[in-house]
């Protein structure tokens, strides 16, 4: 097992030269050809692709991007601060180089860097106006606080690190960071008492000390009462790192699905850092998970901050596609890569044998999607456009042969826009799939799937304004979800662009400009309406992660959204929220044991020891080269609930029937219960197994399942299933196949044969 020491020092190690790694990747790609005589089985395609991915990572400079290359950054801002033609400027870029300081994870240096900045103003007196100042005091706190949480929540993690309201194991036994980020927060509210980020984070910072509430001076304290979830529930242990999974890095993409087909799920995670390899982590069976990512063929494929998955040549194996260029602009013309599953837990490259290699965008966001019925998955990829870089969005149509062709300007999407999601689903119930584009900074976009022309020709149609659909305005993760279970299709926007003192505000009850999320009810009639206040998620969380499930089995969705955004000073819970009966939501963040404050990005739902409840993993992390985070695996606790397991089969529909609904009819005290569902990922931002385990309640015999098959949208019941047991569903078998699933239990201790992946 690697200790922390060596783990920390694993960390502060500075990443390798691009140009190194050009030359390293350049050189395999060149010697693919003699494959015979490499030993790691590293497909020449993934090579060349491993090659392009550091080319084009090495063109990026400092000036270019604004995560990914701090280290670079701190020089050059140090050079523009010695060359500033006034003492304003100086001072401006003389912050910029400590904030890169603290970016790039040297916190002495930004320490020293922020101190050294605000004893010169002080001292010379320099007019640099009070917002000014006040930034930089900010600064310096925030980077105490960064380094308590590096010593602590990283160096010492354990599985109460950083969750809200931290107590037990996260109370830092290193005291500096906090007690010096308290000092200089309780100087910012002297000179400006009102202000809500400061005072947010003096709460935290106590927190950490184990001096909340009581040691929080008089009007600054947030009461513990303000956290406090309004039911109660049983603690879901974060268990990532007795399980092999405490992994450690930036933002980036998780799925969860059984890659081998040995009935376990599996695990895939990426990271947006350019040299962060994608890893695979095999589910022993033992409770236990291995990484599998030196024998897996995925050697060379970094970078990624998000992956959705699906079968698309309907081989009955799960394949994944990695996004990459998010948030980049115009550094961000990389490549996604579609990797094939040959089974064994092995992948291979073939975006250019696909023809997606066509694809040069900026992008975190697709979806697979059979748009025109033929029983092969196209895929939609959601593009970044800003002025000057414009990447309209992409549909490939799936050609059966592997091969794919981009055809969204013939059927009406290719759209220009700062696209943040893209989820699908048929939302009127006309055996179509649809799209749902969540923009940044503009309104959303709802694409109806107006089927086959006269021409012959498939189309879309702009149909955002009738639904009514097309807020918020600065929004990025959605999702299409049953949260009503009345066998329609709602639909779930979060925006994104709020900080803590937002978080702070919508706390205590205080005014704030901050956008507000969108639950939106499907009418039944091509149109939506607003229930956010009523379903009580008129809320600030500035959502970033997002999917959903059934945490206790009752039948009713369930959601989880992983917040905050790149600044260091937002450390702002994850926010679980309860399905009430498909009524309203309850914020069980608190009472579940869900309230992490580092970064949250992707989500998935999924019973991971197959004991018939669903467990939730979130990937971790920020987008500085720093703001790295160890993930976290919330195991499900147990619930009196009965539910039963379907994987669906397509024949004539895709393989892994993306698509396909699901009307399970229950038989409780009360009489039939229908629960819907839909097989899929899940939201945009995390992509969790096609496997469906559908809650039932109290439920006593389950009297029928009926799918309604993509594609044919022909309807098929099964019948004789029983509660508690696994089936899979093939279209056109008419009974249902038992497929039971092996059982096991989630260690919460590590073998010494088991490491840990940093």
């Amino acid at each position: 097992m690697m200790s922390r020491a060596a783990a920390r020092l694993k960390r502060e190690v500075a990443p390798l030269p691009l140009m190194l790694l050009v030359a390293v990747a350049t050189g395999l790609a060149l010697h693919a050809q003699d494959a015979g005589k490499q030993d790691d089985g590293v497909a020449p395609s993934t090579r060349e692709m491993a090659a392009l991915l550091a080319q084009r990572a090495a063109a990026i400079g400092p000036a270019d991007l604004w995560f990914n290359v701090n280290t670079a950054r701190i020089e050059m801002f140090s050079a523009q601060a010695r060359d500033a033609r006034t003492p304003a400027d100086r001072v401006r870029l003389r912050a910029n180089e400590a904030s890169e300081l603290l970016y790039a994870g040297k916190y002495a240096a930004a320490i020293d860097a922020a101190g050294t900045l605000l004893a010169d103003v002080d001292r010379n007196g320099a007019d640099i106006g009070a917002d000014a100042y006040l930034n930089l005091l900010m600064l310096q706190a925030i980077t105490w606080l960064r380094w308590g949480e590096e010593q602590n929540c990283a160096d010492n993690h354990n599985s109460d690190s950083c969750l809200l309201p931290i107590q037990r194991g996260g109370i830092h036994q290193k005291r500096e960071g906090s007690a010096h980020a308290l000092e200089t927060l309780d100087r910012i509210l002297r000179i400006d008492p009102g202000n809500l980020r400061a005072r947010w984070l003096v709460n935290i910072a106590h927190m950490t000390l184990g001096t909340y509430p009581d040691g929080v001076p008089p009007g600054q304290l947030i009461p513990p009462s303000t956290f406090a979830s309004p039911v109660a529930m049983k603690e879901f242990p974060n268990i990532a790192s007795e399980v092999g999974l405490e992994i450690y890095g930036l933002s980036g993409g998780t799925v969860l699905e059984d890659f081998d087909g040995d009935g376990r799920l599996d695990l895939m995670v990426s990271s947006i850092g350019f040299t962060d390899q994608v890893h695979l982590y095999h589910n022993d069976g033992d409770g236990h998970f291995s990484d599998r990512t030196a024998t897996s063929g995925l050697q060379g494929e970094t970078g990624g901050l998000n992956m959705i998955h699906a079968d698309f040549d309907n081989d009955g194996l799960p394949d994944v596609l990695v996004l990459r260029g998010g948030w980049m602009g115009a550094a961000g013309t990389f490549p996604v890569s579609l990797l094939k599953n040959l089974g064994h837990m092995r992948f291979v490259d073939v975006t250019k044998a696909a023809g997606l290699l066509v694809h040069a965008a900026p992008t975190q966001t697709a979806t697979w999607l059979d748009f025109d019925g033929d029983g092969w998955l196209d895929l939609f990829i959601g593009n970044e456009s800003t002025v000057g870089n414009l990447h309209p969005c992409e549909l490939f149509h799936n050609n059966h042969d592997g091969t794919f062709t981009n055809v969204a300007k013939d059927v009406g999407v290719d759209l220009l826009g700062y696209v943040k999601a893209a989820v699908s689903g048929d939302y009127d119930n006309d055996g179509r799939p649809d799209l749902y584009l969540s923009i940044a900074e503009a309104r959303n976009v709802l694409f109806h799937n107006d089927g086959r022309q006269p021409d012959g020709r498939w189309h879309f149609s702009n149909v955002s304004a009738k639904a009514g659909v097309r807020e918020p305005l600065r929004s990025f993760p959605a999702m299409f979800f049953d949260y009503d279970n009345d066998g329609w299709l709602d639909l779930f926007v979060a925006p994104f662009q709020s900080n803590a003192e937002d978080v702070a505000a919508d706390y205590l009850g205080l005014p704030t400009t901050a956008e507000r999320p969108r639950l939106y009810h499907n009418e039944h009639n091509g149109t939506f309406r607003d229930v956010t206040k009523a379903a009580g998620l008129y809320l600030v969380m500035p959502g970033m992660g997002l999917n959903f499930g059934d945490l206790d089995n009752d039948g009713w969705l369930d959601f989880y959204v992983g917040t905050g955004n790149p600044d260091f000073s937002t450390l702002v819970p994850k926010r679980m929220f309860r399905n009430d009966g498909g009524r309203r939501f309850q914020d069980v963040t608190t009472a579940g044991n869900f309230g992490h404050l580092q970064k949250g990005h992707a989500i998935v739902f999924g019973d991971i020891d197959n004991d018939g409840d669903q467990d939730v993993f979130e990937k971790l992390g920020g987008a500085y080269q720093a703001d790295r985070a160890y993930s976290a695996l919330y195991e499900n606790p147990g619930t009196p609930n009965r539910s039963i397991g379907l994987t669906l089969e397509g024949t004539r529909a895709n393989r892994g029937a993306i698509g396909a609904r699901v009307k399970v009819i229950a038989q409780t005290a009360a009489g039939p219960r229908a629960i819907y569902r839909t097989v899929g990922p899940g939201a945009s931002f995390g992509s969790q197994t096609l496997r469906l385990l559908v809650g039932l309640g109290r439920a006593t015999a389950v009297t029928s399942v009926e799918v309604r098959w993509p594609g044919s949208d022909t309807i098929q019941v099964f019948r004789g299933l029983k509660p508690g047991e696994h089936y899979r569903l093939r279209e056109g078998t008419p009974a249902p196949i038992p497929a039971p699933l092996p059982r096991f239990t989630l260690s919460h201790e590590l073998p010494a044969e088991h490491t840990h992946s940093h």
